[in-house]
């Protein structure tokens, strides 16, 4: 979980709490911010990485500056919803929906953190008349759920939405 740290600190972003373990289907149904946690020691274990998550609880408002940092624009992404940062099965992942104050849609934008650094692997924009994705999660074990349907590759546009999901593939 120690890497899961590194994440955090890395990208300047705040926890609420320390970080937690959750089974995997429940921490992705989550659409609200997860609840704070008390202390979790250091070298606590996961005790099956192919059903639990290792998350943080983090500050919706601390992802701003890695967004105005990550995009080279101040304010151009407005966080919306509760941002996740987990671990699942070893890797680690950054998950920010925002709105993009410039292109006037909603944003869901994807980070996977390697040993050669971090790299989006999904971004969707959505609005209710439109939706167009960019998706490199074939992979992973996610996908983005997309008025019921889950892709996990591919660039394209689809129909409208009001909300977009990372889901368990």
């Amino acid at each position: 979980m120690s890497k899961l740290r590194n994440v955090l600190i890395g990208a300047g972003i705040a926890a609420v709490g320390a970080v937690g373990v959750k089974k995997a289907v429940d921490y992705f149904q989550n659409k609200k911010q997860q609840e704070a946690l008390p202390e979790t020691p250091e070298d606590a274990q996961i005790s099956n990485p192919e059903e639990e998550v290792a998350f943080a609880v983090v500050e919706t408002s601390s992802v701003q500056d890695f967004l105005d940092k990550s995009f080279g624009k101040s304010g151009r992404y407005s966080p919306n919803r509760p941002p996740k940062v987990f671990e699942y099965q070893d890797k680690q992942y950054m998950v920010i929906w925002a709105y993009d104050n410039e292109k006037s849609k909603n944003q869901m934008l994807v980070f996977q953190y390697t040993d050669s650094g971090r790299q989006m692997i999904a971004s969707v924009g959505y609005t209710d008349s439109a939706t167009d994705y960019n998706l490199k999660m074939g992979n992973t074990p996610f996908a983005v759920e997309i008025n019921g349907a889950k892709l996990q590759s591919g660039e394209g546009e689809t129909e409208g939405t009001s909300d977009v999901d990372f889901v368990l593939a």
